[in-house]
């Protein structure tokens, strides 16, 4: 029976999406660290995790054998891609599954900090009656500036316009304005130019380190800022710095560059017991709709790869998706370079084959291609395919009733 482990509390319809297809299912509450994942990925043919667990090169060279990771996530930047493309081993994560539950805490925080109403609820359950407009505002009518325009920045623009705020933009690609929302040309006048400033940028390396003491310095006196992306994105210290001064009026804060592991760890960060400064402990994609929509999302892209080869939105291989009914199939990922294919589709009709169906895709370097042929592949036909100099990876998968 394959194996798959599933960390960080992945939801139950995870469990019983892959149990259904016949695995049996490790489900562990945390995350786990290098060495301890190592140990546990033991006969492991599937892996899913969040974003805390580190699937790295030696990780994965430690199992040859696994198949697919599973990021229930966004994220990706916690797994190394081209180590696990070269391995043949796909990955795939949620884009989409949790943009909803993100844009739906940005707006209730972005409305929280016009109203004060984090000091408001400290003040009140201190014991004191503070009934004043003093530092409150509506969001109606102000200008709210979005710094990355994907799934999660346009959205938010959308319900940022219906509820009567400006809004602005910038993306380093050149993306389509929904409704009325206004492109930037440059992050600095972006900045200088909105009163609110949301980020949700993704986790590339290039944007570590994006929003400092520049960046806090060149937006209007009495801003708010709001960070539900990536937390080394952000330097905490200068943000502390604005806030202690009143140059940021208010923070909301989801992601920080170091997160406790487990459930009730202690969190330290220099944000802590600041005025007006929301801190959440990463949740902005945990809702129970956004988890469950994951969890089955993900597990089922995981059940399609291992049972047909299908790589569609596969974050690391080339996307092929083969529909088809003949009696066998196998799954080639190889080096992407002239005559793979011509070699491959030779080496099965010399073994008495007929190819019934075939889709290959390329992506960078990788050539991926699924084949069904009409009749079960011989073991000498396997043995062929995998001693190709190109060939990176082979699966064959059970002969079709």
């Amino acid at each position: 029976m394959p194996r798959a482990l599933l960390l960080e509390n992945i939801d139950p319809v995870a469990v019983e999406l892959l149990s259904s297809a016949g695995y049996e299912v490790e489900s562990v509450r945390g995350a786990l660290d290098e060495a301890d994942l190592t140990a546990a990925l033991d006969g492991v043919d599937v892996l899913g995790i969040r974003s805390k667990t580190q699937a790295t090169a030696d990780v994965l060279a430690a199992r040859p054998e696994l198949a697919a990771v599973g990021a229930f996530c966004i994220g990706i930047n916690q797994i190394d891609l081209a180590a696990a493309a070269a391995r043949g081993v796909a990955v795939f994560n949620a884009p989409y599954s949790n943009t909803r539950s993100v844009v739906e805490l940005a707006i209730a925080e972005i409305i929280s900090l016009a109203r004060r109403l984090v000091d408001r609820d400290r003040s009140l359950h201190a014991g004191i009656w503070d009934k004043s407009a003093t530092g409150s505002h509506e969001i109606r009518g102000r200008t709210l500036g979005i710094v990355g325009y994907g799934n999660i920045g346009s959205q938010l623009s959308v319900l940022a316009e219906a509820l009567g705020m400006r809004v602005l933009f910038y993306d380093l690609e050149d993306k389509l304005a929904l409704g009325n929302a206004e492109a930037c040309g440059s992050l600095d006048e972006l900045l200088e130019r909105a009163e609110t400033v949301s980020l949700h940028v993704d986790g590339r390396a290039g944007n570590a380190g994006l929003f400092g003491a520049d960046q806090f310095a060149r937006m209007r006196p009495r801003s708010l800022f709001l960070n539900l992306s990536r937390g080394f994105v952000v330097d905490h210290a200068a943000l502390r710095e604005n806030v202690l001064s009143g140059h940021i009026a208010g923070a909301a804060v989801d992601v920080f560059p170091e997160e406790p592991k487990e459930q009730g760890d202690e969190f330290a960060s220099v944000l802590r017991g600041l005025p007006n400064v929301i801190l959440t402990p990463h949740v902005g994609g945990s809702t129970k709709e956004a988890q469950h929509d994951i969890g089955r999302f993900v597990a089922g892209k995981l059940v399609d790869y291992v049972r047909a080869g299908t790589t569609t939105l596969s974050v690391n291989l080339p996307p092929v998706a083969l529909h088809g009914s003949s009696a066998a199939r196998f799954a080639l990922l190889h080096h992407n370079a002239p005559g793979v294919l011509a070699r491959a589709d030779a080496l099965v009709g010399q073994h008495g084959l007929n190819v019934d169906g075939q889709v290959l895709a390329t992506r960078g370097q990788l050539g991926y291609v699924v084949t069904d042929v009409n009749d079960a592949p011989p073991p000498a036909l396997l043995t062929a395919l995998r001693a190709m100099p190109e060939t990176l990876r082979l699966t064959a998968f059970p002969v079709r009733p």
